[in-house]
Protein backbone atom coordinates (compact mmCIF):
# COMPACT_ATOMS: atom_id res chain seq x y z
CA UNK A 1 0.00 0.00 0.00
CA UNK A 2 1.09 3.32 -0.97
CA UNK A 3 1.08 6.01 2.13
CA UNK A 4 0.87 9.64 1.70
CA UNK A 5 3.58 11.96 3.92
CA UNK A 6 1.83 13.91 6.16
CA UNK A 7 2.60 17.58 7.31
CA UNK A 8 2.76 19.38 10.40
CA UNK A 9 3.32 23.42 11.05
CA UNK A 10 5.01 24.63 13.78
CA UNK A 11 2.06 27.30 15.07
CA UNK A 12 4.37 30.10 16.04
CA UNK A 13 4.16 32.96 13.63
CA UNK A 14 7.59 32.37 12.14
CA UNK A 15 6.62 33.72 8.55
CA UNK A 16 7.92 37.07 9.03
CA UNK A 17 7.54 38.29 5.29
CA UNK A 18 10.66 38.71 4.40
CA UNK A 19 12.09 36.95 1.02
CA UNK A 20 15.34 35.20 0.09
CA UNK A 21 15.29 33.18 2.75
CA UNK A 22 17.31 30.70 3.15
CA UNK A 23 16.55 27.44 4.80
CA UNK A 24 17.96 24.11 7.19
CA UNK A 25 16.55 21.14 6.14
CA UNK A 26 17.50 18.87 8.59
CA UNK A 27 16.86 14.77 9.02
CA UNK A 28 15.38 13.96 12.30
CA UNK A 29 17.01 10.29 12.83
CA UNK A 30 20.74 10.16 12.63
CA UNK A 31 21.08 13.53 12.70
CA UNK A 32 19.32 15.48 15.80
CA UNK A 33 18.66 12.02 17.32
CA UNK A 34 20.52 9.10 17.55
CA UNK A 35 19.14 6.05 15.18
CA UNK A 36 18.84 3.07 16.46
CA UNK A 37 19.53 -0.19 14.34
CA UNK A 38 18.69 -2.90 13.28
CA UNK A 39 15.22 -1.35 12.26
CA UNK A 40 16.14 2.18 12.44
CA UNK A 41 12.82 3.46 13.80
CA UNK A 42 12.88 5.71 16.85
CA UNK A 43 9.17 4.66 18.08
CA UNK A 44 9.54 4.51 21.55
CA UNK A 45 11.04 6.37 24.35
CA UNK A 46 13.87 3.77 25.36
CA UNK A 47 15.05 4.35 22.26
CA UNK A 48 15.44 8.53 22.32
CA UNK A 49 19.03 9.11 22.69
CA UNK A 50 20.12 12.94 21.38
CA UNK A 51 23.16 13.41 18.87
CA UNK A 52 25.97 14.33 21.46
CA UNK A 53 26.28 18.38 21.57
CA UNK A 54 22.96 18.91 19.32
CA UNK A 55 21.54 20.95 21.66
CA UNK A 56 24.58 23.25 22.52
CA UNK A 57 25.07 23.91 18.61
CA UNK A 58 21.40 24.00 16.99
CA UNK A 59 20.82 26.70 19.99
CA UNK A 60 23.98 28.46 18.20
CA UNK A 61 22.84 28.08 15.21
CA UNK A 62 19.38 29.76 15.83
CA UNK A 63 19.96 32.21 18.39
CA UNK A 64 22.94 33.46 15.96
CA UNK A 65 22.47 32.65 12.33
CA UNK A 66 19.39 33.59 9.62
CA UNK A 67 18.07 30.30 8.85
CA UNK A 68 14.81 28.94 9.19
CA UNK A 69 14.75 25.06 10.55
CA UNK A 70 12.36 22.62 8.86
CA UNK A 71 12.68 19.03 9.61
CA UNK A 72 12.76 16.68 7.11
CA UNK A 73 12.55 12.48 7.50
CA UNK A 74 11.43 9.42 6.48
CA UNK A 75 9.49 7.24 8.43
CA UNK A 76 9.16 3.71 6.86
CA UNK A 77 5.73 2.84 7.12
CA UNK A 78 3.97 5.34 9.87
CA UNK A 79 0.73 4.30 10.48
CA UNK A 80 0.60 1.11 10.12
CA UNK A 81 0.28 -1.76 12.38
CA UNK A 82 3.85 -2.11 13.24
CA UNK A 83 4.48 1.61 13.50
CA UNK A 84 1.34 3.10 14.85
CA UNK A 85 0.86 6.84 14.97
CA UNK A 86 0.48 6.94 18.26
CA UNK A 87 3.62 5.78 19.39
CA UNK A 88 5.48 8.44 16.68
CA UNK A 89 3.84 11.15 17.78
CA UNK A 90 4.39 10.78 21.68
CA UNK A 91 7.86 11.08 20.82
CA UNK A 92 7.91 13.65 17.61
CA UNK A 93 5.87 16.16 20.42
CA UNK A 94 8.94 15.22 23.39
CA UNK A 95 11.54 15.87 20.72
CA UNK A 96 10.33 19.15 19.49
CA UNK A 97 9.64 20.33 23.26
CA UNK A 98 13.01 19.64 23.78
CA UNK A 99 14.83 21.60 21.20
CA UNK A 100 12.19 24.33 22.04
CA UNK A 101 13.50 24.46 25.83
CA UNK A 102 16.53 25.40 24.12
CA UNK A 103 15.14 28.11 21.87
CA UNK A 104 15.22 25.76 18.84
CA UNK A 105 12.20 26.37 17.32
CA UNK A 106 11.09 24.78 13.56
CA UNK A 107 8.95 26.70 11.16
CA UNK A 108 7.98 23.12 9.78
CA UNK A 109 8.39 19.08 9.61
CA UNK A 110 7.81 16.80 6.92
CA UNK A 111 7.57 13.24 7.23
CA UNK A 112 6.91 10.28 4.49
CA UNK A 113 5.11 7.23 5.35
CA UNK A 114 5.99 5.17 2.52
CA UNK A 115 8.68 2.30 1.99
CA UNK A 116 11.49 2.40 -0.08
CA UNK A 117 10.15 -0.07 -2.86
CA UNK A 118 6.96 2.30 -2.83
CA UNK A 119 8.92 4.57 -5.10
CA UNK A 120 6.49 7.44 -3.96
CA UNK A 121 7.69 10.96 -5.15
CA UNK A 122 7.66 12.25 -1.40
CA UNK A 123 10.50 10.28 0.24
CA UNK A 124 13.40 11.41 0.42
CA UNK A 125 15.95 12.09 -1.72
CA UNK A 126 12.50 12.82 -3.91
CA UNK A 127 11.48 16.50 -3.60
CA UNK A 128 7.66 16.06 -3.60
CA UNK A 129 6.76 17.12 -0.11
CA UNK A 130 9.08 20.42 -0.25
CA UNK A 131 8.03 21.46 -3.55
CA UNK A 132 6.56 24.79 -1.97
CA UNK A 133 9.88 26.02 -0.79
CA UNK A 134 11.05 26.08 -4.89
CA UNK A 135 10.47 28.78 -7.15
CA UNK A 136 9.39 30.93 -4.36
CA UNK A 137 10.93 34.07 -3.72
CA UNK A 138 10.43 33.83 -0.24
CA UNK A 139 13.18 31.14 -0.68
CA UNK A 140 17.06 31.38 -1.18
CA UNK A 141 17.72 28.05 -2.10
CA UNK A 142 20.50 28.11 -3.60
CA UNK A 143 21.94 29.18 -0.18
CA UNK A 144 20.37 26.92 1.54
CA UNK A 145 21.73 23.63 2.96
CA UNK A 146 20.49 19.73 4.00
CA UNK A 147 22.00 18.10 6.93
CA UNK A 148 21.90 14.75 7.11
CA UNK A 149 23.52 11.43 7.85
CA UNK A 150 22.77 9.21 4.54
CA UNK A 151 23.78 9.89 1.21
CA UNK A 152 20.12 10.36 0.72
CA UNK A 153 20.03 13.33 2.07
CA UNK A 154 23.26 14.75 -0.02
CA UNK A 155 20.99 13.26 -3.21
CA UNK A 156 18.24 15.38 -1.41
CA UNK A 157 20.38 18.41 -1.63
CA UNK A 158 21.17 17.74 -5.11
CA UNK A 159 17.16 17.39 -6.43
CA UNK A 160 16.48 20.36 -4.57
CA UNK A 161 19.28 22.50 -5.79
CA UNK A 162 21.30 23.32 -2.68
CA UNK A 163 24.19 22.56 -0.40
CA UNK A 164 24.69 19.19 1.32
CA UNK A 165 26.42 19.21 5.16
CA UNK A 166 26.49 15.17 5.70
CA UNK A 167 27.28 13.45 9.26
CA UNK A 168 28.93 10.42 8.01
CA UNK A 169 29.13 7.51 10.55
CA UNK A 170 28.44 5.22 7.59
CA UNK A 171 28.60 5.70 3.89
CA UNK A 172 26.47 3.08 3.25
CA UNK A 173 23.31 4.78 4.89
CA UNK A 174 20.83 5.34 2.04
CA UNK A 175 22.92 4.05 -0.73
CA UNK A 176 20.30 2.12 -2.24
CA UNK A 177 18.09 4.68 -3.08
CA UNK A 178 20.91 7.01 -4.88
CA UNK A 179 20.38 7.60 -8.17
CA UNK A 180 23.51 9.48 -8.98
CA UNK A 181 27.07 7.85 -7.86
CA UNK A 182 28.59 8.93 -4.39
CA UNK A 183 31.49 10.29 -6.62
CA UNK A 184 29.47 12.21 -7.91
CA UNK A 185 26.99 13.73 -5.52
CA UNK A 186 30.58 15.30 -4.08
CA UNK A 187 30.07 18.17 -5.92
CA UNK A 188 27.02 18.73 -3.66
CA UNK A 189 28.84 18.32 -0.69
CA UNK A 190 29.70 21.64 1.03
CA UNK A 191 30.80 19.88 4.61
CA UNK A 192 31.48 16.06 5.43
CA UNK A 193 31.79 15.66 9.29
CA UNK A 194 30.77 13.81 12.15
CA UNK A 195 30.13 16.93 14.77
CA UNK A 196 27.47 19.67 15.29
CA UNK A 197 30.44 21.65 16.43
CA UNK A 198 31.77 21.49 13.06
CA UNK A 199 28.53 22.22 11.19
CA UNK A 200 27.98 25.53 13.63
CA UNK A 201 31.59 26.92 12.93
CA UNK A 202 30.81 25.81 8.97
CA UNK A 203 27.48 27.73 8.90
CA UNK A 204 29.05 30.75 10.54
CA UNK A 205 32.42 31.02 9.79
CA UNK A 206 32.13 29.09 6.05
CA UNK A 207 34.70 27.69 4.50
CA UNK A 208 37.91 29.37 3.07
CA UNK A 209 37.57 27.89 -0.54
CA UNK A 210 39.85 29.43 -3.48
CA UNK A 211 39.61 28.80 -7.38
CA UNK A 212 42.39 30.62 -8.33
CA UNK A 213 44.77 31.10 -12.48
CA UNK A 214 47.81 32.69 -12.97
CA UNK A 215 48.82 32.42 -16.28
CA UNK A 216 51.45 33.66 -17.87
CA UNK A 217 53.70 32.81 -21.11
CA UNK A 218 56.22 30.25 -19.25
CA UNK A 219 53.61 29.17 -17.21
CA UNK A 220 50.30 27.64 -16.66
CA UNK A 221 49.06 27.54 -13.15
CA UNK A 222 45.56 26.38 -11.70
CA UNK A 223 44.98 25.50 -8.01
CA UNK A 224 42.27 24.85 -5.83
CA UNK A 225 42.68 25.29 -2.64
CA UNK A 226 40.87 24.63 0.78
CA UNK A 227 42.25 26.06 3.86
CA UNK A 228 39.34 23.76 6.01
CA UNK A 229 40.11 20.31 4.44
CA UNK A 230 40.97 17.42 5.39
CA UNK A 231 44.88 17.07 4.32
CA UNK A 232 43.39 15.71 0.66
CA UNK A 233 46.08 16.44 -2.20
CA UNK A 234 46.18 16.56 -5.88
CA UNK A 235 49.73 17.68 -6.92
CA UNK A 236 51.01 18.08 -10.84
CA UNK A 237 53.90 20.29 -11.60
CA UNK A 238 55.48 17.78 -13.99
CA UNK A 239 58.60 17.53 -10.90
CA UNK A 240 57.82 14.74 -8.76
CA UNK A 241 60.23 15.79 -6.07
CA UNK A 242 58.34 19.01 -5.97
CA UNK A 243 54.75 17.43 -5.69
CA UNK A 244 56.06 15.24 -2.93
CA UNK A 245 56.82 18.36 -0.82
CA UNK A 246 53.84 20.68 -2.31
CA UNK A 247 51.11 17.51 -1.22
CA UNK A 248 53.57 17.78 2.69
CA UNK A 249 51.75 21.06 2.72
CA UNK A 250 48.18 19.33 2.05
CA UNK A 251 48.72 16.51 4.24
CA UNK A 252 50.21 18.26 7.19
CA UNK A 253 48.30 21.44 7.11
CA UNK A 254 45.50 19.85 7.05
CA UNK A 255 44.37 21.76 4.16
CA UNK A 256 42.76 20.34 0.25
CA UNK A 257 45.29 21.38 -2.26
CA UNK A 258 45.17 20.55 -5.97
CA UNK A 259 47.51 22.36 -7.96
CA UNK A 260 48.34 21.65 -11.76
CA UNK A 261 51.51 23.46 -12.96
CA UNK A 262 52.27 23.64 -17.35
CA UNK A 263 55.57 24.96 -17.05
CA UNK A 264 58.14 25.63 -19.57
CA UNK A 265 60.49 22.49 -18.01
CA UNK A 266 61.99 22.10 -21.84
CA UNK A 267 64.27 25.13 -20.45
CA UNK A 268 64.21 24.68 -16.95
CA UNK A 269 62.68 24.28 -13.90
CA UNK A 270 62.99 28.07 -12.29
CA UNK A 271 59.79 28.95 -13.58
CA UNK A 272 57.67 26.19 -12.59
CA UNK A 273 58.58 26.56 -9.25
CA UNK A 274 58.90 30.51 -8.67
CA UNK A 275 55.56 30.55 -10.46
CA UNK A 276 54.20 27.95 -8.62
CA UNK A 277 54.97 29.66 -4.87
CA UNK A 278 53.63 33.21 -6.38
CA UNK A 279 50.44 31.64 -7.47
CA UNK A 280 49.67 29.54 -4.16
CA UNK A 281 50.81 32.75 -2.19
CA UNK A 282 47.80 34.25 -4.24
CA UNK A 283 45.29 31.65 -3.34
CA UNK A 284 46.05 31.98 0.27
CA UNK A 285 46.10 35.69 0.19
CA UNK A 286 42.80 35.04 -1.46
CA UNK A 287 41.64 32.43 1.13
CA UNK A 288 42.32 34.96 4.36
CA UNK A 289 40.92 37.90 3.12
CA UNK A 290 38.60 37.94 6.26
CA UNK A 291 41.03 37.49 9.29
CA UNK A 292 38.41 37.48 12.09
CA UNK A 293 39.20 35.05 14.50
CA UNK A 294 42.22 34.40 12.93
CA UNK A 295 45.18 33.15 15.22
CA UNK A 296 47.60 34.62 12.79
CA UNK A 297 50.78 33.39 13.86
CA UNK A 298 52.46 29.59 13.54
CA UNK A 299 55.37 27.53 13.83
CA UNK A 300 57.13 23.84 14.36
CA UNK A 301 59.51 20.44 13.72
CA UNK A 302 61.84 18.09 14.02
CA UNK A 303 62.83 15.35 11.22
CA UNK A 304 64.86 12.36 12.38
CA UNK A 305 68.58 14.16 12.20
CA UNK A 306 66.88 17.26 10.87
CA UNK A 307 65.81 20.01 12.67
CA UNK A 308 63.14 22.57 11.20
CA UNK A 309 62.20 25.66 12.12
CA UNK A 310 59.28 27.92 10.44
CA UNK A 311 57.46 31.01 11.49
CA UNK A 312 54.86 32.95 9.58
CA UNK A 313 53.26 35.58 10.35
CA UNK A 314 49.95 36.09 8.18
CA UNK A 315 49.92 40.07 9.03
CA UNK A 316 49.54 41.50 5.69
CA UNK A 317 53.17 42.66 5.16
CA UNK A 318 55.72 40.11 3.24
CA UNK A 319 59.81 39.53 4.30
CA UNK A 320 61.57 36.29 4.45
CA UNK A 321 64.51 35.19 6.58
CA UNK A 322 66.03 32.06 5.31
CA UNK A 323 68.64 30.21 7.15
CA UNK A 324 68.96 26.76 5.44
CA UNK A 325 71.93 25.48 2.91
CA UNK A 326 72.35 22.69 0.92
CA UNK A 327 75.54 20.50 0.02
CA UNK A 328 73.60 19.19 -2.74
CA UNK A 329 73.06 20.83 -5.98
CA UNK A 330 69.23 18.69 -6.77
CA UNK A 331 67.38 16.46 -4.80
CA UNK A 332 65.46 14.44 -7.10
CA UNK A 333 65.25 16.84 -10.33
CA UNK A 334 64.63 20.02 -8.02
CA UNK A 335 67.87 22.28 -7.71
CA UNK A 336 68.04 23.28 -4.26
CA UNK A 337 68.37 26.64 -4.76
CA UNK A 338 65.04 27.17 -6.36
CA UNK A 339 63.70 25.81 -2.29
CA UNK A 340 64.40 30.06 -1.40
CA UNK A 341 63.12 31.02 -4.78
CA UNK A 342 59.47 29.40 -3.77
CA UNK A 343 59.23 30.52 -0.45
CA UNK A 344 60.13 33.89 -1.38
CA UNK A 345 57.56 34.04 -3.87
CA UNK A 346 55.15 32.54 -1.72
CA UNK A 347 56.08 35.16 1.10
CA UNK A 348 55.76 38.08 -1.50
CA UNK A 349 51.98 36.58 -2.92
CA UNK A 350 50.58 35.92 0.56
CA UNK A 351 51.79 39.25 2.25
CA UNK A 352 53.28 37.25 5.29
CA UNK A 353 56.55 37.09 7.02
CA UNK A 354 58.34 33.30 6.82
CA UNK A 355 61.51 33.43 8.74
CA UNK A 356 62.84 29.54 7.97
CA UNK A 357 65.71 28.16 10.02
CA UNK A 358 66.74 24.35 9.04
CA UNK A 359 70.16 22.14 10.52
CA UNK A 360 71.33 18.34 9.21
CA UNK A 361 72.78 16.33 7.65
CA UNK A 362 70.56 15.11 5.14
CA UNK A 363 69.27 17.02 2.11
CA UNK A 364 66.55 14.77 1.58
CA UNK A 365 65.25 15.25 5.43
CA UNK A 366 65.89 19.00 5.68
CA UNK A 367 63.84 19.93 2.82
CA UNK A 368 61.11 18.00 3.71
CA UNK A 369 61.54 18.83 7.68
CA UNK A 370 61.19 22.79 6.12
CA UNK A 371 58.05 21.49 4.19
CA UNK A 372 56.41 19.84 6.91
CA UNK A 373 57.12 22.64 9.43
CA UNK A 374 55.66 25.71 6.98
CA UNK A 375 52.13 23.20 6.62
CA UNK A 376 52.21 22.62 10.59
CA UNK A 377 53.29 26.24 10.86
CA UNK A 378 50.32 27.69 8.48
CA UNK A 379 47.40 24.75 9.75
CA UNK A 380 48.30 26.84 13.25
CA UNK A 381 47.96 30.36 11.78
CA UNK A 382 45.25 30.04 9.93
CA UNK A 383 43.32 28.28 12.30
CA UNK A 384 39.96 30.39 13.37
CA UNK A 385 37.71 31.05 16.45
CA UNK A 386 34.32 30.82 15.33
CA UNK A 387 33.32 32.55 19.04
CA UNK A 388 35.34 35.57 18.16
CA UNK A 389 35.14 38.50 16.14
CA UNK A 390 38.16 40.07 17.34
CA UNK A 391 40.89 41.04 14.50
CA UNK A 392 44.49 39.71 15.55
CA UNK A 393 46.18 43.54 15.25
CA UNK A 394 46.35 46.44 17.77
CA UNK A 395 46.30 48.49 14.35
CA UNK A 396 42.76 47.29 13.97
CA UNK A 397 43.32 46.50 10.10
CA UNK A 398 45.43 43.76 8.34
Amino acid sequence: MSLQPITIINPLPLDDGRTNKRILFIDRDGTLIKEVPPTYQVDGFDKIEFYPHVFTYMAKIAAELDYELVMVSNQDGLGTDGFPDEAFWEVQNFIDKAFENEGVFFAAGYFDRTFPHDNAPTRKPQIGMLTQYLNNPKYDIANSFVIGDRITDVQLAKNLGCKAIWINNDPNLGAGEIKDTVAALHQTLALETTGWKTIYEFLKLGLRTVTHERNTSETKIQIELNLDGSGKANIHTGLGFFDHMLDQIARHGKMDLTIHTQGDLHIDEHHTIEDTGIALGEAFAKGLADKRGLERYGFALPMDEAEAKVLVDFGGRNWIVWNAEFKREKVGEMPTEMFFHFFKSFSDAAKCNLNIECHGENEHHKIEAIFKAFAKAIKMAVKRDSLSNYLPSTKGVL
